[in-house]
């Protein structure tokens, strides 16, 4: 039964990997339109708007959000646990009239089509190379004093083993948040780690579904003045957690 339903799991990663480069693809030229000139940038964002909305509703992905805050306005940074790929263009789905970027490792440059779309419209994070760093660090302020929020993973990426459990965070988006000034909006997902597992893993978890969504209250400026990068790093974590206690 197992083995069949690992089958079944692989079946569906292949069914999402065609459904997404076929958008992509589609959604490609305009998205380069946008993207070929600075003032046309933001244009950008409701494009990827319509194709997280695309991909969702081929690949029977529905939203349901355990609770509603209101945010602030923006710019904000955004963090959340990273469990699947789905957290990348889920987040466009539930934040669709808050532009922002992402500020993701630069590996993702190594794939083609992505190459092209995330470091146009995002911002690579060069881990290995302290000057690279810096200017990513200086990207994601003028971002953000065009108006844009900011998307961090503070885990670095998805951990390896016993998900959806967090890996301590990294400091960078900590860093920026009091440096810059700006509230800061955790988000939670609960579902995505068995509704898409990572690709290496063939035979592991993946099916359409309900993801569910928690979205928490916003981290004001005033109360990270309160807290060292630590402090605030440990604190966001235990946000992002306890839903993951309780739900999972």
């Amino acid at each position: 039964m197992k083995q069949f339903l690992g089958v079944l799991s692989l079946l569906y990663k292949f069914y999402v990997g065609l459904i997404f480069v076929a958008t992509l693809l589609f959604f490609y030229p305009f998205l380069c339109i946008t993207l070929s000139r600075s003032c046309w940038k933001k244009w950008s964002f409701p494009i990827n708007v319509v194709w997280s909305s695309t991909v969702r509703i081929f690949c029977g992905i529905w939203i349901h959000r355990l609770n509603r805050v209101k945010l602030p306005k923006g710019p904000y940074l955004i963090v959340s646990n990273h469990t699947s790929y789905f957290d990348i263009f889920v987040m466009y789905s539930i934040l669709p009239t808050h532009r922002f970027l992402f500020m993701g490792k630069s590996e993702i440059l190594s794939y083609p089509l992505m190459k092209t779309f995330f470091k146009r419209l995002n911002i690579p994070v060069y881990r290995n190379d302290r000057m690279k760093a810096a200017k990513s660090f200086i990207q994601a302020k003028a971002a953000i004093k065009e108006g844009w929020s900011i998307v961090i993973f503070p885990e670095g990426g998805i951990p390896d083993d016993n998900l959806p459990e967090m890996v301590p965070f990294k400091d960078g988006a900590f860093k920026l948040s009091k440096h810059v000034g700006i509230p800061i909006i955790p988000i939670t997902f609960i579902d995505h780690y068995h509704m898409f597992s990572d690709p290496d893993q063939v035979l592991g978890y993946a099916h359409p579904g309900v993801s569910r969504i928690y979205m928490h209250d916003a981290i004001s400026v005033e109360q990270q003045k309160e807290m060292t990068e630590t402090e605030l790093s440990d604190y966001v974590f235990n946000i992002l957690a306890e839903p993951l206690r309780e739900k999972a």
